[in-house]
């Protein structure tokens, strides 16, 4: 009958208890570290008093440790036993260097480069100059160069042809590089397939450029005041050397200076006139200024007229502002006038170079005519 079988099925249950400790798994990370050890029983610290002799296990490491730092010529990173020396990458005296302390990092010679990043050519070395339009007109002006690198495998054109032509005409060194290492010196930059090396450019003394000046007839100088783009230095120092002018200056820092591109835009002329660097240009204008010249600014809107400019014939400096800004506050302050360039359109300014050229245009012809 219901409810009479023996056949009664159990429910059975696999309830587990709650698990005490790690069943001795873990028994010797339980057991600890022992004792800390005093000063004078730790090898490594200066408090060593050398007296117990070491367990065999730090004797061995400390070997290796001295033998690795021997053989790498530097300290090794145990104390010595009985003495105060507990160095630990400062290393021993090697003549008057000494290695870094400890916890502290080694210092570096030269700028930190992120791995994979090409460091930034040193301010006085040599420029590559990339492009096959460029380097043919580089090499057709003249410009300065101590290699030539073409890539393996580049299409052959006409200008290709000149390029290495020329080069071997005037001694360049040719050499031919596989297209990953050129990318890898130019840093990415589009080179189509050549590139040539040109060296940097020696300025001239300002002092020196100031006293040739003084000893020509009519002294004429210009001055760059932050003109940053270093086609617009090319195209004012050709302007300088076809309207009689005997040097340029501008500043070492925030301004383009003597460059590749520079070179090029001179169509040479970069060759012949002399260019200096000044720290401080508002001291170098003064100095031009005790010394005789009259400083103009140009200015667009400049209180005198070009073309009434009665100090063109006597020796004279003349100031072109940067590409955006102008003339900075100081400097415009330190020119003697500022000199505008009448214009018949609405166009607000010239070009930098372009102001240059005009002005010294101008000033060559009321020298030659009066």
């Amino acid at each position: 009958m219901p409810g009479n079988s023996t056949n009664r099925s159990r429910r059975v249950t696999s309830k587990k208890g709650a698990s005490i400790g790690s069943g001795g798994k873990n028994r010797a990370s339980l057991k600890g570290r022992g004792r800390t050890l005093p000063a004078d029983e730790r090898p490594w610290h200066k408090g060593y008093s050398g007296t117990e002799e070491l367990p065999a296990k730090t004797a061995r490491k400390q070997d290796k440790e001295r033998r690795a730092a021997e053989a790498q010529g530097r300290a090794p990173k145990v104390g010595v036993p009985g003495t105060k020396d507990t160095t630990w990458g400062r290393g021993a005296k090697r003549g008057a260097a000494f290695g870094p302390q400890r916890g502290k990092m080694p210092t570096r010679n030269g700028p930190r480069v992120a791995p994979g990043r090409r460091s930034n050519p040193a301010k006085d070395g040599p420029e590559l100059l990339v492009g096959r339009n460029p380097v043919v007109e580089a090499l057709r002006t003249g410009v300065p160069a101590t290699a030539l690198y073409v890539a393996q495998g580049i299409d052959v054109d006409d200008r290709i042809t000149e390029i290495v032509r020329t080069a071997g005409d005037r001694g360049i060194p040719i050499m031919e590089i596989s297209r990953a290492e050129l990318d890898r010196m130019t840093g990415g930059v589009l080179h189509q397939g050549v590139g040539v090396q040109v060296p940097p450019y020696a300025y001239e003394d300002f002092a020196d450029l100031m006293a040739a000046a003084l000893e020509q007839t009519a002294p004429l100088l210009v001055a760059l005041d932050g003109v940053t783009d270093p086609r617009n230095v090319g195209a004012v120092i050709r302007s300088v050397a076809a309207f009689g002018g005997h040097g340029v200056f501008m500043t070492e820092r925030r301004a383009a200076g003597i460059t590749a591109t520079a070179w090029r835009t001179s169509a040479g002329a970069a060759a012949r006139v002399p260019v200096s660097q000044v720290v401080n240009l508002t001291r170098a204008i003064k100095s031009c200024q005790q010394a005789g010249f009259t400083a103009i600014g140009l200015d667009a809107d400049g209180e005198t007229d070009l073309y009434e400019l009665e100090a063109a014939v006597g020796p004279l400096l003349v100031v072109v502002g940067s590409e955006g800004r102008g003339l900075s506050r100081l400097v415009g302050e330190t020119c003697d006038m500022r000199v505008g360039i009448p214009m018949a359109s609405s166009v607000e300014s010239l070009n930098a170079s372009v102001a240059a050229a005009v002005t010294l245009a101008e000033v060559a012809r009321r020298r030659v005519h009066g």
